[in-house]
């Protein structure tokens, strides 16, 4: 794999703190457009494969939108248009809440549980591969990433 500074063709910043800012930003969109492409083989976007990887988390139990939204990789996604897509595939179903017939919960249906199951069999050994990281080296990354988060 090529250096960021061989990507984007800049082989000066500021300083390393300005590098690794844009390196994120380009291993994210690279990531990205990896994970949408992996994903359209199996018929859904990114953002559907995180509800119905959260709905799953969840199942048997139902959950609001309003707690999808806050569990999302990107809190920016329109909950209700991906709901009633993954809806429009029997990948999940919704429920009337009791006592207030305005508000719905989502839960994963079987159809669902079947095709995340088979997107982890495959993404499993994909990530691996994509990476070229050992477990070792994710599990630093992973720390460093969260403690630049703060």
């Amino acid at each position: 794999m090529a250096s960021i500074e061989e990507e984007i063709k800049q082989q000066r910043f500021r300083d390393c703190y300005q590098k690794v800012a844009i390196n994120l930003l380009f291993t994210a969109s690279w990531l990205q457009g990896r994970q949408q492409d992996f994903f359209k083989t199996f018929g859904i976007t990114l953002q559907q494969f995180n509800i119905l990887r959260i709905l799953r988390g969840q199942h048997p139990n139902r959950i609001s939108g309003v707690e999808i939204k806050g569990r999302m990789l990107d809190r920016n996604s329109d909950i209700s248009r991906l709901v009633d897509r993954l809806l429009k595939k029997n990948l999940i179903s919704k429920h009337l809440r009791p006592g207030d017939k305005r508000a719905t919960d989502v839960a994963i249906t079987e159809p669902g549980l079947a095709l995340i199951s088979k997107i982890d069999q495959d993404l499993e050994a994909r990530e691996k591969e994509m990476f070229g990281l050992t477990e070792e080296e994710c599990t630093l990354l992973s720390e460093l990433l969260d403690k630049s988060r703060g």
